[in-house]
Formats: C-alpha cells, structure tokens, sequence
C-alpha cells in the first residue's frame, strides 16, 4: 500500500494573516516503509520572514529569495502525490496553508475526499495527558532526533515515518520471534544424535511362566495350524 508521509514550514501560524510556504517534503511509503522516494522543495514566499518563524526552521529571506513559487512546483508535488493517503502531523495545519497556496491559484483543494491520517491524533488516543509533538514522540520510541536542531520539512517526514511505523505496531517483533524459534528448532533438527546404549529388556523367570500358563489355556492357537 502506497502512503505519502507530508511536511511544511512556513513563514507563521495562519495563513489568512498573510503567511505563506516556505518549504514542503512529502516521503513515499510502502505498506510503511520508506521507499527512498521523495519530493521537497524550497519556496520563496513573497514576502519578509519574522524572526520568530526564522528561529524554528533557520529559512532566511536572503536564502528563499531565488527558489521557486509554490505554482512552479505545484505539478511536481501533485503528481508525486496522487492519490495517496497523507500521513501528516497536525493534518490541520499543513493542508491549511497548502489549500490557502492552491486558492491562491484557483486549483482544487485537498478535499474531504483524500484520506489523511494524522499522528498527532493517533498519539493523543493511544497516550492520552502525555506530550504528542514530534520530539516527545521521537524521544518514547527512542528514535534518534538529534539531527533535529532546527525543523526542516524533509527531515521530519523521515523522522515521522519512524514514528508512524511505531503508531501502526512497530516492525512486528513477533515475526521475528517465529523466525528465530524456526531457526533454533531446524537446528535441532540437524544436531548429531547422541547413541544410548540398548536397555536389557529379558523376560524374567516369573513373566516366562506366566506366559507359558497362559499360553496352556489357549484352545487352537493360531500358530498351531500348518498353512
């Protein structure tokens, strides 16, 4: 099964104050798995970069001033995606701001009609009162995040491809068990037989008797008959 794990930074909070992409990354999966494929892109917003918004993701003005708009990636991303669930943390946000630049150029929105699985919403279920961001969760399955110094879209679509495997029940360690019990008894099997020695097993004195009485009461034993 194909899924696109998606990511953005922007330049703020809300796209309906004027704050645009900065960057997007989506990561294909199969049946969860990372496959190697991706999209990301870099984009120039059109407009200046708050401080706060530089602080998070280290994306300057100077930097985004000769990368692309949003519309000429636009066919890239959509094909990369295509019908592909999304697997996003805090779906919310992210296609917020995508559907704001999809406005923008009078292109369909990401609907109702497109699956989205957020993790942020499967963390909460399955870990109610306990943090759910990417670190927190990043930290529960000890996925090593320390190259998360400042966010970066592409990044953190590898990072929650971990945690949405952990999310889905991890790599099944019971396949792993089954192999290895597998293993251990085809070794068994193929081990050298240790010799035993042959037990004595004489019929005693009294169990000859014993058979030589019963054998006297039989009436026309079979093996007495020629053939």
């Amino acid at each position: 099964m194909r899924e696109v794990v998606l990511d953005t930074e922007t330049t703020g909070l809300d796209p309906a104050a004027g704050h645009r992409l900065v960057e997007i990354a989506c990561l294909e999966l199969h049946n969860r798995v990372p496959t190697g494929e991706h999209f990301q892109a870099y984009l120039n917003p059109e407009r200046d970069m708050p401080e706060e918004a530089f602080k998070i993701h280290g994306l300057s003005s100077e930097f985004l001033a000769d990368k692309p708009r949003f519309a000429q990636v636009v066919e890239e991303f959509i094909a990369f995606v295509g019908e592909a669930p999304l697997v996003i943390h805090n779906a919310e946000f992210d296609l917020r701001f995508i559907n704001a630049e999809l406005k923008r150029m009078e292109r369909p929105s990401i609907g109702p009609g497109h699956k989205v699985i957020d993790t942020i919403a499967i963390a909460r279920r399955r870990f109610p009162g306990s943090p759910a961001s990417l670190d927190a969760l990043c930290r529960r399955f000890e996925i090593d995040n320390s190259a998360r110094t400042l966010h970066g879209a592409l990044l953190d679509c590898e990072l929650l491809a971990e945690v949405y495997l952990e999310l889905s029940g991890g790599r099944q360690p019971g396949f792993d068990l089954a192999q290895q019990t597998q293993a251990a008894l085809q070794a068994e099997s193929n081990a050298p037989k240790a010799k035993r020695e042959p037990r004595p097993h004489a019929p005693s004195d009294a169990e000859l008797k014993a058979h030589a009485a019963m054998t006297a009461r039989l009436k026309d034993p079979l093996w007495g008959k020629e053939t």
